[in-house]
């Protein structure tokens, strides 16, 4: 089992803060660090105090979609004889993307916590937690973890005394990407075939088995915590970007980079900082040519809009990609990106779930027309083809995978669009063999 890389100084730990220290592992451990005070303190409030003190904070998902937490709890509807439903999210299947697993690995109470207080919060007496099937090791840690709280009181029918119900039951999944996907998610764990769901109705009126219901990610409820102690005018003002991306985030660095990791910043870091001073910068003698930085389904940048890139949700948005996961795929002047964009197509087309036409049409021509391209076969109408191909598959479906397909391939062929033409000109040797 690896270590967490010792803490830079430009990171902002809070939520890593005690990677890599196993007896933060245990109840009594994370007790020591400060750990359920969140809680008893949330649950010291009223529901409705709690959700207002997460908006205030300016929390944002930290899945992806980046959508205001604390408007997310609000949307559910007000207590009645209906249950109500928290699911935490996970499934953590995004390629570059690798903070949740290590939450989960090191932190497993501030996970639960979290998890308990947005229960709270949002008047839920049952939470599910679904996660990944290959992450067998963070699924032993948090069974442990959460054996320890029921036991300690922490949990149950009493939680910390309170007289308030909370349980947490743990559900695997089966190493299906579009059970990320939070109505495939809730499908899932009903036993029913992971697809999405169309929506309306969103889940907070029918969710998990039809009743309202509220997904967040794991470092999004690992923050929470963090939040009712410590108060949420110091998250908010945890900020050096926009007033809008407020925080800390996890960003999961890989690629062609000398020291690949988790690092958690102050929203607003320049990217620069992030790839070049924290995780090390490129190998000797290579420089800087592609970041993907929000997990593999967001558009790629070029070296020059890294430059001068902050890292949140609207600096990233305005360089014409997205923060997504934060998941950072690093790739410097060696990388053939015409190859990586086909493996990354070839994952989508692999991952889809057939259930939309778009989708599942689309995913399989763009990785057929790539392996084309590559095999040096390529016409110079493949590119309009490919963006075309892009254009049908954006918006058009229920969920995003199309799109997550579609967006690093037509921003590899508009920034990049030299390195596609060396192949369709026999210029390059292929990199696959004939199709």
């Amino acid at each position: 089992m690896g270590y967490p890389h010792p803490i830079h100084p430009k990171e902002t730990p809070v939520l890593s803060r005690h990677f890599g220290e196993a007896e933060a592992r245990t109840y009594d451990g994370w007790a020591a660090r400060g750990g359920w005070e969140g809680l008893r303190t949330a649950l010291a409030m009223a529901p409705e105090a709690v959700v207002e003190a997460v908006k205030a904070s300016g929390l944002r998902g930290r899945g992806g979609a980046g959508f205001p937490t604390g408007l997310k709890w609000s949307f559910m509807p007000k207590p009645s004889a209906r249950p109500h439903y928290l699911v935490c999210n996970a499934d953590e299947s995004e390629p570059g993307t690798f903070k949740d697993r290590e939450i989960m690995r090191w932190t497993p109470h501030q996970l639960l916590e979290g998890v308990a207080i947005a229960a709270h919060a949002i008047h839920a007496e049952r939470a599910y937690i679904y996660i990944r099937g290959e992450f067998t090791e963070a699924w032993a840690i948090m069974e442990a973890a959460l054996a320890e709280a029921y036991a300690r009181g922490a949990l149950g029918g009493d939680a910390l005394g309170s007289g308030r119900r909370i349980d947490v039951v743990l559900h695997r999944g089966a190493g299906a990407y579009i059970c990320g996907e939070e109505t495939a998610l809730m499908n899932s764990i009903e036993g029913k075939r992971g697809n999405p769901r169309i929506k309306p109705p969103f889940p907070a009126q029918a969710g998990l088995f039809g009743m309202p219901t509220t997904i967040n990610n794991v470092e999004t409820l690992a923050a929470v915590p963090h939040i009712l102690v410590r108060g949420a005018a110091w998250y908010a003002g945890l900020c050096l970007g926009s007033p809008k991306s407020t925080g800390t985030k996890l960003i999961s660095v890989c690629g062609h980079v000398q020291r690949p990791g988790n690092y958690e910043i102050t929203m607003g870091t320049p990217m620069r900082d992030v790839i070049f001073e924290m995780a090390g910068g490129m190998r000797p003698g290579r420089t800087l040519k592609a970041v993907i930085p929000g997990g593999s389904s967001v558009p790629v940048m070029t070296a020059e809009e890294v430059g001068r890139c902050v890292t949140d949700y609207e600096g990233v948005v305005a360089e014409g990609s997205m923060l997504g996961s934060a998941g950072m795929i690093v790739m410097d002047d060696s990388a053939d990106l015409v190859y990586q964009l086909w493996r990354l197509a070839r994952f989508y087309a692999h991952e889809s779930c057939a259930q939309c036409t778009n989708c599942r049409e689309g995913t399989g021509w763009t990785t057929r027309v790539l392996e084309r391209i590559l095999a040096g076969q390529g016409k110079p109408e493949d590119l309009d083809l490919l963006v075309d191909l892009g254009e049908q598959m954006t918006g058009k479906t229920i969920c995003v995978l199309s799109d997550s397909c579609a967006a690093p391939v037509v921003s590899g062929i508009r920034k990049f669009r030299g390195e596609f033409e060396a192949y369709i000109r026999r210029e390059r040797q292929p990199a696959l063999a004939t199709v």
